[in-house]
């Protein structure tokens, strides 16, 4: 069957018709070499061959062999930008007719001059640059012989001799050089057979500009183009985008100086993400009149190439905008800009992914865990709360909400779960790590949508209403402990002995779910100094005084009061055996319920022994997950095994219900 490409195509399309839809050949296919893969096509109509660029959004449509060297296409949305002086068309979508076929004519590399020549089957009357310098020079020669009476008495048989002294005479008049190619004549009686000369325009001086003021710039609006066509050699540009994620607003230290940044990603209706960033004084101008969800009109700023490491968008270029950009606030009518783009992957994918990737799943959410304070390495303090996703693909996946996150979406999780009513969740932007088996977490530009109405969100509803809550679904998370490291495995008490946990360099992690059976009370807390070194508490042992002050020996300094920090020793015990732990400040608190300081002044200083004794009985016999760091270490000259509880939380006994039906499929499949 014989394909007929759109005849002239590349000539319409380097000319600037973008209305065109038409049907070209792949004729060759190579990726780019850039901070983002892309690719780069030679385009054919089978008389000419133009180079063309695939947008990325649409990188797949080669990686999958949908388009291939020899692919006949239909170019749905293109632009023509002129890089380097050299014309390139960047494809923005395409449609794939044939996917595999013969080269079709014997098509050649598309060039300027060819747009003034004339085209095969074309029936318009056009001149060559030789036809016409015939015509003008026949033209010439008539005149002349016409009006020069020179020439119009010359004897017919001589004519090209007096045709070229007449020539040479009105050019010496003129005052104007002309080059005469050679040319040939026949004399047949009196018929001047042939001449062609080729002569040069007259030469026209510049014209003489006299300083009278400023140049007139070009205020034209810029056209807007499509986010996927930008790139930095573009002059003049606009784009007209939705904001779907703005960031915090940080300030930074360098050798600069002092300074502050924000960004934001874009989100245009062919489906283009891009992040604009602002800094300093560009902050102050366009940090306030930024909101998610509007629609905004963007042009005058520089590209440069995206930051992967911060930047997750599928797009190799990044905006910065300056001074003199410029953010126009516009009205949503049609509505043809979404509101957020997703690209969904389903959870068992996560479970192959790298670490530090970022991923978009749905899923519904199973259990949330309560919102705890954590401190980071900087010593500053933030919120973690934990919840369980799972999705059709029999897999579930820890998710872990830092910060704000904790208190808004986290807070509203929870409530939902807690009555039943267990909610989809779309994350958009998560980060995979693999610190916790394979789990995801939010970083700044997450985002979080609890029941979104999109299509996929409501098929996920309907399989779990339909036959999902009661499916078993395989954790790629669960059996390792937060915060840990890869060994940190559900244990029993008896594998911390039997397997010889905590004998290697490093300490082994291990989560145990077991019950207090005895707590010593007589040295359950010790007072501590409150001086600061550095940015932490010394919370080393104070003694008291001669004159009923407090005394560091470490610090070498005496103070008013001090501090009472934990130092519990706790028998534990499972099914299995029982073990004595330590639990220090935190993990203290979260076992007692309350401060250090209210049970020293009810033992030492009120003598209310029996409410420091009820607190204690009510600790006894509770179950808890503690989270243990094993490590074997040197007293004096005698190797001692220290485990140390570094959280404790008490049992939710829905969620370790669930935790203990989604270990099922692990024993059966092994």
């Amino acid at each position: 069957m014989p394909v007929n490409l759109t005849p002239k195509a590349v000539p319409a399309i380097i000319s600037g018709d973008l209305n065109l839809k038409p049907l070209v050949q792949v004729v060759d296919i190579k990726p780019i070499g850039s901070a983002q893969e892309r690719y780069r096509f030679l385009i054919s109509d089978s008389v000419f061959t133009q180079h063309a660029t695939l947008a990325t959004q649409l990188n797949d449509q080669v990686k999958t062999g949908r388009v291939k060297k020899g692919s006949v296409v239909q170019l749905i949305d293109y632009i023509c930008s002129e890089v380097q002086k050299r014309k390139i068309v960047m494809v923005l979508n395409l449609e794939t007719i044939i996917p595999e076929c013969e080269i079709i004519g014997n098509p050649k590399m598309f060039s300027e001059i060819d747009a003034h020549k004339r085209l095969p089957n074309d029936n318009s009357v056009q001149l060559t640059s030789v036809g016409v310098e015939k015509t003008r020079a026949s033209n010439c020669a008539n005149n002349m012989q016409n009006s020069n009476p020179v020439l119009s008495n010359q004897n017919h048989s001589s004519g090209a001799l007096g045709i070229r002294s007449a020539l040479s005479s009105q050019s010496r008049v003129a005052g104007v050089q002309h080059f005469h190619a050679p040319f040939s004549t026949q004399n047949n009686g009196n018929n001047m057979q042939s001449f062609q000369p080729s002569i040069q325009p007259p030469y026209q001086p510049p014209p003489a500009y006299r300083n009278r003021g400023p140049i007139m710039k070009n205020e034209a609006p810029a056209r807007i183009i499509p986010i996927a066509a930008l790139n930095p050699y573009q002059g003049r540009w606009a784009i007209k985008a939705r904001v779907t994620a703005k960031g915090d607003l940080r300030r930074y230290n360098n050798a600069r100086g002092d300074g502050k940044v924000f960004s934001f990603d874009l989100l245009d209706s062919d489906g283009g993400e891009i992040r604009a960033t602002c800094f300093n004084a560009v902050v102050d101008r366009f940090y306030d009149a930024i909101e998610v969800g509007r629609v905004y009109m963007i042009s005058k700023g520089s590209l440069k190439p995206a930051q992967k490491n911060f930047n997750h968008l599928k797009n190799e270029w990044e905006i910065f905008l300056e001074a003199t950009s410029t953010v126009d606030l516009c009205p949503d009518e049609d509505g043809s800009i979404p509101q957020q783009q997703f690209s969904f992957r389903p959870i068992n994918e996560i479970e192959y992914a790298e670490n530090n990737s970022i991923f978009d799943v749905v899923g519904i959410v199973t259990s949330v865990n309560p919102s705890v304070p954590i401190l980071r390495k900087n010593g500053t303090e933030t919120q973690r709360r934990i919840l369980i996703m799972k999705d059709g693909s029999a897999m579930s996946v820890e998710l872990t909400l830092w910060g704000d996150f904790c208190n808004k979406e986290g807070q509203k999780l929870q409530e939902m779960v807690d009555s039943r009513n267990f909610p989809v969740l779309a994350v958009k932007s998560g980060k995979v790590s693999d610190f916790n088996g394979k789990s995801l977490g939010t970083i700044s530009s997450t985002q979080l949508f609890i029941n979104p109405d999109i299509p996929e969100a409501h098929g996920l509803k309907d399989w779990f209403d339909r036959e999902g809550h009661s499916a078993v679904s395989l954790s790629i998370s669960r059996d390792i402990m937060p915060g840990g490291s890869k060994n940190e495995m559900r244990k029993t008490v008896s594998q911390i002995k039997y397997e010889g946990l905590g004998r290697s360099d490093k300490p082994d992690w291990v989560t145990v779910r077991a019950t207090i059976t005895f707590i010593k009370t007589d040295s359950f807390c010790y007072t501590a100094c409150p001086l600061m070194i550095g940015d932490r508490r010394c919370n080393k042992r104070a003694t008291r005084s001669g004159n009923s002050r407090w005394q560091c020996d470490r610090c070498n300094q005496e103070f008013d009061d001090c501090d009472y920090r934990y130092l519990l020793q706790v028998q534990i015990q499972d099914h299995t055996g029982l073990t004595w732990v330590t639990a220090f400040q935190e993990s203290g608190e979260e076992i007692l319920g309350l401060p250090a300081k209210k049970l020293y002044l009810l033992k030492y200083e009120l003598h209310d022994d029996t409410t420091f004794a009820d607190i204690m009985r009510s600790r006894l016999f509770v179950e808890f997950l503690f989270k243990l760091r094993i490590k074997e270490e040197i007293y004096g000259e005698e190797q001692r095994m220290k485990v140390t509880v570094v959280k404790a939380e008490r049992v939710n006994y829905a969620s370790e219900s669930r935790f203990l039906v989604d270990l099922i499929p692990k024993f059966i499949r092994h």
